[in-house]
């Protein structure tokens, strides 16, 4: 059994869009082979292959998409703390 987890290793990494694409796909080969083996007809589970694979075209666009306007706000919002220069308090205290 693993001990606890020491503070100084980082959290894992979300999954990328690449790793969900990629699950994606297997997904849309093995639905068809599951439902041919259980009995479907070959057309039936070309047609299930066909919808989820439009489905994961549509979700690739959208993630990337997502993506790329994270990169943009991360990008504007160090680009603010930059041109502010230096750490603010609300609070004003007096200089000795």
């Amino acid at each position: 059994m693993p001990g606890p987890r020491s503070t100084s290793e980082p959290p894992s990494a979300p999954d990328t869009v690449s790793d969900v694409i990629r699950w994606a796909a297997f997904s849309c080969v093995l639905v068809p082979v599951v439902l041919v083996w259980y009995g479907s007809s070959l057309a039936g589970a070309a047609g299930a292959a066909l919808g989820l694979a439009a489905v994961t075209a549509a979700c690739r666009i959208l993630l990337r998409r997502s993506e790329r306007c994270a990169e943009r706000h991360a990008c504007r919002a160090k680009r603010c703390a930059v041109q502010r220069g230096g750490r603010h308090t609300r609070r004003r205290t007096p200089v000795d």
